[in-house]
């Protein structure tokens, strides 16, 4: 059982969702905290509250689809007395709609703030982690990164580069203390859809409450995790069923996710490949 008091957490995209969750969870075990987020005022706000409940909270204003800021994020945890113990990869964002309409500065943004960050942040890190006695790696990934589905494909493929990524750590260093858990929930109640990158003139669907689960469940599950040095956790029954339909009837999934209106494309060299300068939304 590994014990979180008086452990350094860095917690990226903290000021809301499952980030907030998870660092008003830690701070009641007891747990200093380093929150990241590009929102400051919601970063603020999930600072005040963890203080409230008698941790030690530091903050730190970051986008993480910008290398350079990654890496001063890095050198700070790195800085901070004690050095970080473990490192919380949270922070994510989503394109939702069909692949060829997504712009080229989009897939760029997802790509880096849900995958080449966590991978940048946890290269810098390492060191100081197996320097630890027992310290611990927590990529919050999604039942996204276990099977693919619709008009997700940048999500999918991110959230399953994260947990490949996870499997290999694990197996690379458990022997030198490092743990390392991927948590897979499916939909949470945050705002990862309603502010997710969309097609000119679409937006992503809303789901029914009973279908979703409270970042604070989620939380829970996490930090039971990360004392337990579990390796996969995937949180929800719906999620589960999705995983094991897929792994044991891959086609039968395929196809009842083809069971849907499916808007004609355009002829060949009518669909336009802009670019663009990389959403400024909320990236963590």
């Amino acid at each position: 059982m590994r014990h979180l008091k008086d452990k350094l957490v860095l917690v990226t995209g903290a000021a809301s969702g499952i980030g907030r969750a998870l660092a008003l969870e830690l701070a009641a075990r007891g747990a200093r905290l380093l929150l990241a987020d590009i929102d400051h005022v919601g970063l603020e706000t999930t600072a005040a509250d963890a203080v409230a409940r008698g941790a030690e909270v530091a903050t730190h204003v970051v986008d993480l689809a910008e290398r350079e800021q990654v890496l001063g994020l890095a050198r700070l945890a790195r800085d901070l007395p004690g050095g970080v113990d473990i490192l919380i990869n949270n922070a994510g964002i989503a394109y939702y709609g069909t692949t060829h309409e997504m712009l080229a500065g989009q897939l760029e943004r997802v790509l880096s703030v849900n995958l080449l960050a966590p991978m940048v942040l946890t290269h810098e890190l390492l060191p100081a982690l197996l320097s630890k006695a027992s310290s611990h790696v927590l990529n919050v990934s999604s039942v996204a990164g276990l099977v693919g589905v619709t008009r997700l494909s940048a999500y999918n493929a991110t959230k399953f580069a994260l947990l490949g990524f996870s499997e290999s750590l694990r197996s690379e260093y458990a022997a030198r203390g490092l743990g390392v858990t991927t948590i897979c929930p499916g939909l949470v109640r945050t705002r990862i859809f309603e502010e997710a990158l969309c097609a000119p003139g679409r937006r992503a669907p809303r789901f029914p409450r009973w279908l979703t689960l409270s970042a604070e469940h989620v939380a829970r599950r996490a930090v039971r995790a990360i004392e337990r040095n579990d390796g996969l956790v995937v949180v929800g029954a719906w999620p589960r069923l999705f995983w094991w339909l897929k792994r044991l009837a891959p086609s039968l999934f395929v196809r009842l996710q083809c069971i849907r209106r499916v808007r004609r494309l355009p002829a060949r060299g009518a669909v336009d490949a802009p670019t663009c300068e990389p959403d400024q939304r909320r990236a963590a």
